[in-house]
C-alpha cells in the first residue's frame, strides 16, 4: 500500500485548479464515490479535498478502545471491494485498512488533497461551475478550486467536537473525563475505576474492552438500548469464501445479509412484541440467572425507533457475568470530587470517566451554499431522492442509512451521480437541478430516527417531503430499483445549458422553492 497519509497541497500563488467533479470528504463514502467516477468515466477530472492529513474519516478519528463496525463487512463494504477477512463484524483499524487499501489499489490517494477544509461554494449560472472556497490547515492560507459538479461526502458528524451534555459540578471532579472522538494515545486505565456514560453503540463497544485492564468498568446509562449479541464472524460466508472464492462468494454473502437486515427491521416495525421478545430470549440466556433485565435492557422505545446495537459475541453479557463490567441506570445529579452522585442518592466513585454521550451533526462538513450570490437555505430546501438540494443545480451528498450499513446507502448515490453525469454527456447538458413546482407539498423531517444526535439537529437539515422523488429511501431494496435502474430525467428533474446570468429575484424563488412547500 502507499503511503495515503502524506498531506498533498497546491504550491502557493498557483492557478486556480478546475476538475469535472470535486469530492468533499476522504472516508468510506468519498473513496467509494471516487472510484464509481474513475471506473465509469475514465476521462473525467476529479479531486477530492480532505480537512485532516489521512484517508478513512470516522474510521481514523475514532481511536478509542476496542472501535469497530456496528454491520457486518459484507454489507458495510464496498460492492465492487469484497471483503476477504474472516471477522464479519471488524475493528477500526481493520476497516481504516480496507479503505486505504481500496484507494491506493485504484490510484485514487493521488487525486486527494489533504489539509483542505472547505469553507463556502458558490454556483454561477453563467459559467455553469461551481467556486469552492477552502483553506489550508498547515498554514491557514486560502485556496480555489472549480469544478462543474460538487459531490460532498462528509458524512454529517462534526469531527472537531462530540457532544457532551452540561453535568452539574463537573469541574470538581478530580479524575480524567474524557470523549471517545478526543481518546488521549496514553490514557492509562489500567486498575483504574471507569465509568462510562452512555448507552449507545459507543458506550456498549468500549465497556468490555476496557475490561482488559481497568479495576471495574460501569456503564452508567439514562435509560436501556436495544442490544443483541451476534457472532464476531460469519460461518455462511466463510464458507462461501473457501469454497467460491473471495470473488463469487461476496455478493452471495452481501445479499443474504441485506435480507436478514430487511427481515428484522421489517419484523421490529410490524411486530414489535415478536422482536422485542426475541431479544430478551437472547438476553435471558447470556446473563446471570437473577440479573434485573427489565431494569438495565428494556428501553422505553419499539426496536429500530434507534439503531439496535451489536455485541460481538455477546462480550458486553460475558464482562458482566464475569463481575468486571456493570450497568447502572439511573440519572446523574451531579459530580463529586471523587465520582458522580445519582439522583436515586447513590455515589458512583470513579478515577475516569468517559462521556459516552452522543456527536454533534454537522452537514456538509460546515461549508456554506450560495447560486447565483445568494445563499442557500439548507433547512429551506427539500432532499431530491436524498441526495439533492431543491434548487440547487450540479450538486450531491451522501447519507446512509440509519436501518442498515451506511455504504450500501452511500454505493447507490455514488452509482446514481455517475448516472446522472452520463446522462447530461450524453445529451450536452451543463446543468441539472431538482425543483419542486408543487406548492401542496408537505415537508417532514429528513431522518425518522429517535436517535439524540438526529434529534438535536433536525432544524439544521433539509426536509422530506410527502412524496417521490423528495424523499430520503431507507429501504435498499426500492433504493436500488430506483437509484440504480429508474428514470433519470423524470417531472422534478430540470436540464439546461445556461449560457447567461439569470436574475437574483428568479434564483431566490428556486433556491427556496423547497421553503414554500406547506409545512
Amino acid at each position: 500500500m502507499t503511503n495515503s497519509t502524506i498531506p498533498v497541497a497546491a504550491p502557493a500563488g498557483t492557478a486556480i485548479e478546475h476538475v469535472d467533479v470535486l469530492i468533499v470528504g476522504a472516508g468510506l463514502s468519498g473513496i467509494g464515490a471516487a472510484h464509481h467516477i474513475q471506473a465509469k468515466f475514465p476521462g473525467k477530472s476529479y479531486r477530492i479535498l480532505e480537512s485532516r492529513d489521512a484517508i478513512g474519516g470516522t474510521w481514523d478519528l475514532f481511536r478509542y478502545p476496542g472501535v469497530r463496525s456496528d454491520s457486518d463487512m459484507q454489507t458495510l463494504g464496498y460492492r465492487f471491494s469484497p471483503w476477504s477477512q474472516a471477522e464479519a463484524i471488524a475493528d477500526g483499524p481493520a476497516i481504516l485498512s480496507y479503505v486505504r487499501d481500496t484507494a491506493a489499489r485504484a490510484g485514487i490517494d493521488r487525486h486527494i488533497r489533504f489539509g483542505h477544509r472547505v469553507l463556502s461554494a458558490s454556483w454561477s449560472t453563467s459559467q455553469a461551475r461551481w467556486t469552492v472556497d477552502a483553506s489550508r490547515e498547515a498554514d491557514g492560507g486560502s485556496v480555489q478550486f472549480t469544478c462543474n459538479f460538487l459531490f460532498v461526502c462528509s458524512g454529517y458528524y462534526r469531527y472537531d467536537e462530540g457532544y457532551t451534555p452540561r453535568f452539574e459540578g463537573i469541574e470538581r471532579f478530580a479524575g480524567q473525563v474524557i470523549h471517545p472522538q478526543h481518546w488521549p494515545s496514553d490514557l492509562d486505565y489500567a486498575q483504574k475505576r471507569v465509568v462510562v456514560i452512555g448507552s449507545g453503540a459507543t458506550a456498549v463497544t468500549l465497556v468490555p474492552a476496557l475490561t482488559d485492564k481497568a479495576a471495574h468498568v460501569t456503564m452508567l446509562q439514562r435509560s436501556p438500548t436495544y442490544i443483541i449479541s451476534v457472532p464476531s464472524r460469519d460461518p455462511i460466508a466463510n464458507g462461501l469464501r473457501k469454497v467460491l472464492g473471495n470473488r463469487l462468494s461476496y455478493p452471495i454473502s452481501r445479499w443474504k445479509n441485506v435480507s436478514f437486515q430487511t427481515l428484522i427491521y421489517q419484523l421490529s416495525r410490524r411486530r414489535p412484541r415478536l422482536v422485542k421478545a426475541v431479544i430478551r430470549s437472547g438476553l435471558k440466556r447470556q446473563l446471570p440467572a437473577d440479573y434485573a433485565i427489565d431494569t438495565h435492557f428494556k428501553p422505553r422505545y419499539e426496536p429500530w425507533d434507534q439503531r439496535l446495537c451489536l455485541v460481538p459475541d455477546g462480550d458486553l453479557f460475558k464482562a458482566i457475568s464475569k463481575g468486571r463490567a456493570s450497568i447502572v441506570t439511573d440519572q446523574i445529579q451531579a459530580f463529586t470530587q471523587s465520582g458522580i452522585t445519582l439522583a436515586s442518592g447513590r455515589q458512583l466513585d470513579a478515577d475516569i470517566v468517559v462521556t459516552a454521550t452522543g456527536l454533534n451533526i454537522l452537514l456538509f462538513g460546515g461549508m456554506s451554499l450560495s447560486v447565483d450570490g445568494v445563499k442557500v437555505d439548507v433547512p429551506g430546501t427539500l432532499a431530491y431522492k436524498g441526495m439533492m438540494l431543491s434548487g440547487v443545480p450540479n450538486f450531491a451528498f451522501s447519507i446512509g442509512y440509519t436501518n442498515a450499513s451506511w455504504t450500501l446507502k452511500a454505493d447507490l448515490v455514488s452509482e446514481y451521480v455517475c448516472r446522472l453525469l452520463g446522462y447530461m454527456d450524453a445529451r450536452g447538458h451543463r446543468q441539472c437541478m431538482p425543483v419542486n413546482d408543487d406548492p401542496a407539498m408537505q415537508t417532514r423531517p429528513l431522518l425518522d430516527f429517535a436517535a439524540g444526535y438526529v434529534q438535536r439537529s433536525l432544524d439544521k437539515l433539509p426536509k422530506n417531503g410527502s412524496r417521490a422523488p423528495w424523499q430520503l429511501g431507507m429501504n435498499y431494496v426500492q433504493d436500488l430499483i430506483t437509484l440504480r435502474h429508474g428514470r433519470i430525467a423524470d417531472a422534478s428533474m430540470r436540464f439546461s445549458s445556461p449560457s447567461r446570468s439569470i436574475s437574483n429575484s428568479a434564483r431566490r424563488a428556486e433556491v427556496g422553492s423547497g421553503a414554500n412547500a406547506r409545512r
